[in-house]
């Protein structure tokens, strides 16, 4: 029987108490000789075949909470993203050092951006898509988007213009991400009720 192995069985006899990560690991280091990588990875692999579970002890209760919290990472770099765009088209010079910073940001908003926020909304939970899914629809559902925010933009006074298409898929993007936002807290606040 592998270190591995032997780790695992430790983990697994471990189960029924409530222990944080690091304990486990280090129970599991202790009761077999393993190093701490290999215990590790045999928590993780017990984490992958859904027979062991972690539970975050202190969930955040309140939206001001969650949007504080490591689990909104996803909204500040949403909000990153559009800050420096809209930095790289009204503040940068145009001039070709700085038109660079333009053409990747701009590019990052319009074919990315809506489609991601749509799909942290619309699907909250980690377990939903994979990362290449996410991928996949984000920049697909952006495509599908822009031209339709194009099409309104077209039969409003304003037109198809700079402004109004930064400030439309501006608001866009954050109406999104904010909804995304309240949905994954809501399922952080579910998930942790129904661990207890």
């Amino acid at each position: 029987m592998s270190k591995e192995e032997r780790a695992k069985e430790v983990l697994k006899s471990a189960l029924g108490s409530e222990l944080t990560a690091g304990e486990a690991v280090s129970r599991a280091t202790q009761g077999t000789g393993a190093p701490t990588w290999v215990a590790t990875r045999a928590l993780y692999s017990l984490l992958e075949e859904k027979k062991a579970g972690l539970t975050d002890p202190s969930p955040p209760g309140t939206t001001f909470e969650y949007l504080a919290s490591p689990y909104s990472l996803w909204f500040w770099g949403t909000v990153a993203a559009l800050l420096v765009t809209l930095a790289s088209i009204y503040v940068l010079s145009p001039a070709p050092p700085f038109i660079y910073v333009r053409y990747v940001f701009g590019s990052l908003a319009v074919l990315f951006l809506p489609g991601y926020t749509l799909i942290e909304a619309l699907y909250p939970k980690k377990e939903d898509l994979d990362g290449l899914e996410r991928l996949a629809l984000s920049i697909g559902l952006s495509l599908a988007l822009v031209p339709l925010v194009g099409l309104l933009l077209n039969y409003t006074p304003w037109g198809i213009r700079l402004d109004p298409i930064v400030v439309s898929l501006s608001l866009l993007d954050i109406s999104l991400a904010t909804g995304g936002a309240a949905r994954k807290e809501s399922y952080v606040k579910l998930a942790a009720k129904t661990s207890v």
